[in-house]
């Protein structure tokens, strides 16, 4: 086969890939337009049972640690002045931003009344876990858009608001680690609250401090194979040498969240730890699965150097994380006997916020310069070789790396 042949097969299968995420993403849209012509009774399988099910417990209970890559690589870079990682911080915000604004989605999907959730905004309840989230949530939305927009303004050419962007990067980074580290383990606190509803085998007072540290290790592992991904299915910069020095802060992250999980478990925890067998396995699944197994394989320089293998460490990583999310949200709140599973709207749904996730983000990475900011070589005054267009503006691509 010539090499234009495999050309034209890549962007053939780039145009139908592109198509079924679209197709996926109508469809989530159209059960979402049911759900609310319809109501939450007749749509999903929720009841004074079970109140909340897959919309909460993956939708945002999952997917805000999956976004957590934005505010972990910018405190590495920015804190720890790890400067070389500088080019995964762009995508890592991207990815944020179009997470979190989908766990907006999530939310308004949720509500009874979802007309009135400007309410949290006028009507304040500092005292309730749930406010705090949802403010959080709010807050560090608008500040990833913040960042989101220096791409934004480097390809079509506007200098002024990239100067100012610029200006005040460093106060963005501190707001969204200050709001990340709030609201992750606002997640954490928010279960707190179900002490006669939670198993023991996560309920625990570290619950908030859990959730932020697994957090910041399905931060760095998305980070990981979302670079490699890009590379692969995208043409986008090999940046193996950055992921390898990811993949030995990982452990150290690993260790840590493993210590207090297991402190938690036996030092802190009241109450029957073994009395459900099933949940026992799953708890297991989680813990092996996702932490040993990977910090095993992590502690391996062969592993770390291998991009599959790498990959997989991290696929464990996320893995886990989202089990453990599903565990206490979902399967360590259900009573012996009883049983949720989500209706066909609340399934096409989520296919669609997962669809939606993944389309905006190949877009994203297709037109807007988020693989290519290397700030030490980037020039954010106006070039005197500056060229405009016919129509007199700035044709995209004037501010560009000067390498």
């Amino acid at each position: 086969m010539t090499a234009a042949k495999i050309i034209i097969n890549e962007i053939k299968g780039y145009h139908q890939f592109v198509k079924f995420l679209i197709v996926l993403v109508a469809l989530g849209a159209l059960a979402s337009l049911v759900r609310f012509v319809f109501g939450l009774g007749i749509t999903t399988n929720l009841n004074d049972t079970f109140p909340w099910g897959l919309w909460i417990s993956f939708d945002v209970v999952t997917a805000v640690p999956l976004a957590a890559g934005a505010f972990t690589l910018g405190a590495i870079v920015h804190c720890f002045h790890i400067k070389k990682l500088e080019p995964l911080v762009r995508p890592a915000i991207v990815t944020g931003f179009l997470g979190y604004s989908l766990v907006c989605a999530g939310l308004l999907l949720d509500l009874g009344q979802p007309q009135r959730c400007w309410h949290t905004m006028v009507y304040w309840n500092p005292h309730s876990p749930m406010f705090e989230v949802s403010m959080c949530i709010a807050a560090y939305t608008t500040v990833l858009f913040l960042e989101f927009l220096s791409p934004v303004c480097e390809k079509f050419g506007y200098h002024v608001p990239l100067r100012l962007l610029r200006t005040i990067e460093m106060p963005l980074v501190i707001a969204a680690a200050s709001i990340s580290t709030l609201h992750q383990s606002s997640l954490g606190t928010f279960f707190l609250i179900a002490v006669d509803k939670l198993h023991s085998l996560w309920y625990n007072p570290l619950l908030p401090l859990l959730f932020w540290v697994s957090a910041m290790c399905a931060g760095i592992s998305i980070i990981i194979v979302e670079a490699t991904m890009s590379h692969k299915w995208m043409g986008q910069p090999d940046e193996s040498e950055l992921l390898e020095t990811l993949a030995k802060i990982l452990p150290y992250v690993l260790t840590g969240y493993l210590t207090i999980k297991l402190f938690s478990l036996f030092a802190l925890t009241e109450g029957p730890l073994f009395d459900r067998p099933g949940l026992v396995v799953l708890f297991a699944v989680e813990v092996l699965g996702g932490v040993v197994a990977p910090l095993v394989m992590l502690m391996n320089g062969n592993v770390r150097e291998d991009n599959r293998l790498r990959s997989t460490a991290a696929w464990l990583v996320i893995s886990g994380v989202i089990l453990n999310r599903f565990n206490v949200s979902m399967f360590g709140m259900e009573a012996p006997g009883t049983l949720y599973y989500p209706s066909f709207i609340e399934s096409v749904v989520t296919i669609g916020i997962i669809a939606a996730h993944i389309l905006f983000f190949v877009l994203i990475a297709k037109y807007f310069p988020i693989f290519e900011h290397h700030p030490e070589t980037v020039d954010y005054s106006i070039p005197d070789s500056f060229h405009k267009t016919d129509k007199g503006q700035v044709a995209p691509g004037a501010v560009a790396s000067k390498a």
